[in-house]
């Protein structure tokens, strides 16, 4: 009998465990949404103030008003236009980078092949490029160039290729 009920036990003990790790699994962090007790709080709360009312040590500012956030950017193919892709480490710069190359829908796309890091973003019925990026021109500025970097290097780079008098003003 003693026996069964260590087995018991056992199987008891696992089944805790077990519902431990599938809790972590569905609910990781410390405020697991599904274990809240929101009923008693109110449902609008503001997220920065503190349990005890004190003030927010923390007051979220946007340096944006609507109109910046809400501005159009026409963006000239064909034209003498340039995208520079700044990349800020540690921000999604590389996958973003990538998006730019491979899935944004234009007149004349990137041509990316298999196996290659860079693709061809050529302008429509021309031979230069529209995209100033690491997956289209390389590493032409140096690796991980800041904006100071960025804004001596890129002219440089892309009105090397072009005739003194066929450089746009940028």
């Amino acid at each position: 009998m003693e026996d069964r009920s260590h087995k018991v036990l056992l199987a008891l003990v696992m089944l805790f465990l077990f519902a431990v790790i599938v809790l972590q699994y569905v609910c990781p962090g410390t405020e697991c949404q599904l274990l809240r007790l929101r009923a008693l709080s109110p449902a609008a709360a503001d997220p920065y103030r503190a349990e005890d009312e004190t003030p927010a040590r923390f007051v979220p500012r946007f340096n944006f008003s609507a109109d910046d956030l809400l501005r159009r950017v026409d963006f000239n193919i064909k034209g003498d236009d340039l995208i520079v892709f700044l990349h800020i480490q540690k921000t999604g710069g590389t996958t973003f980078g990538r998006h730019l190359v491979r899935n944004i829908q234009l007149e004349q796309p990137c041509e990316c092949r298999a196996g290659q890091k860079k693709c061809t973003c050529h302008r429509p019925g021309k031979r230069e490029t529209w995209l100033f990026s690491r997956f289209s021109t390389g590493w032409s500025c140096g690796l991980h160039a800041d904006w100071t970097e960025l804004t001596n290097c890129v002219p440089s780079v892309v009105d090397s290729k072009k005739e003194v008098r066929l450089r746009p003003s940028r």
